[in-house]
């Protein structure tokens, strides 16, 4: 493991184009739900042997005068900049103990802009659910259901309720009756990812495996089916329902030796279950490490899984959940090599 190195952080507010960012990419604002997304971010920066890259932002805002003169009066940013750096190096200082090369910025602008840029040079994008509070409440909430969908990077969403695993506390009085509720909830170490046939969750399933293997972990490739519903209440459904589903398991067992293909020391399995690809994967996200879907599907099994489906899961998630943006690999042009592979010739 290489040794670990700090550096200052440095103003993102100097002028001309931000330098490209590399390796992982974390946002924080001070609060419990960003101190979770940081040490998530730090163990994974050290399993990837990837610089980490701390980054907070904040806009001035702007008030109308209500003088006479009229025009429009600004605050003096400095306070809310010493504030940003004490965050910054709050977070620094959480993470000082990992062997990883870390940095970090203030940037001042939108909280979304600021991280999407971002993306376009880091290999990973990580932010808690949402702040409470926290630094200007700027940086989490509606932020972070909105960075998923337009990321050009992996995202990871770490949610509050799984800070206990992270050994993070908190005195949140909604996270803390959830556990409760749910009781001490034993992590295996797996990584679940959803399908549902289409080539962008097969671009999900990759970026799984190559983080099973980071955590010497097994790879659980699931794919839930709901319950026909609305227009579809007419069709047969015993008949056609047995046929989808042993159309599936086909292409699921293609699907696991085109893995093992390119992931030979993995071990993979499979799970085809009935029932809402939402409650599935949220369930499952109670007690592993890592969920990992897609941002949107093309067909695949009756458009089932990708799509408002992980925008469903990120809102309800129990553990940290990797959002994978639609991309070019050139590793899906065998897929067809090893079986039927759903709208191809």
């Amino acid at each position: 493991m290489a040794e670990e190195q700090t550096h200052p952080y440095r103003d993102g507010d100097s002028g001309g184009e931000r330098p490209a960012v590399r390796g992982i990419v974390v946002g924080v604002d001070g609060s419990e739900h960003s101190h979770c997304a940081l040490v998530w971010a730090a163990r994974e920066a050290e399993r990837r042997q990837e610089p980490l890259h701390i980054v907070t932002a904040y806009s001035v805002p702007v008030f109308a005068a209500s003088g006479l003169d009229g025009g429009y009066a600004t605050v003096d940013d400095s306070v809310i900049r010493e504030g940003a750096e004490a965050i910054l190096k709050q977070a620094m200082d959480k993470v000082a103990g990992y062997s990883i090369d870390v940095d970090a910025s203030v940037e001042n602008g939108d909280a979304s802009g600021v991280l999407l840029e971002m993306t376009e040079t880091a290999d990973l994008l990580v932010f808690g659910t949402r702040g409470r509070g926290g630094f200007v409440g700027r940086l989490l909430g509606s932020v972070s259901s909105a960075l998923p969908a337009h990321a050009k990077c992996p995202t990871v969403t770490v949610p509050l309720v799984c800070g206990d695993r992270l050994g993070e506390t908190t005195e949140d009085r909604h996270v803390r009756a959830e556990r409760e509720k749910s009781g001490h909830q034993p992590v295996e170490n797996v990584v679940v990812v959803g399908v549902d046939g289409s080539d962008q969750a097969r671009v999900a399933v990759l970026e799984a495996a190559a983080g099973a293997e980071r955590l010497a972990a097994k790879l659980r490739i699931v794919c839930a089916v709901p319950q026909y519903s609305g227009s579809l209440a007419w069709v047969p459904a015993p008949m056609d329902r047995e046929a989808l589903f042993a159309d599936i398991r086909v292409q699921l067992d293609a699907g696991v030796a085109w893995v093992k293909s390119h992931f030979p020391n993995l071990e993979v399995e499979t799970s085809l279950v009935d029932g809402s690809p939402v409650d599935v994967l949220v369930e499952a996200s109670r007690h592993v490490e890592l969920v990992v879907v897609g941002t949107r599907g093309r067909g695949g099994f009756a458009g089932m899984l990708l799509g408002s489906t992980s925008d469903g899961i990120l809102h309800h998630t129990k553990g940290p959940v990797m959002v994978v943006p639609d991309r070019e690999d050139p590793r899906l042009a065998d897929r067809a090599n090893f079986g039927p592979v759903l709208g191809r010739s």
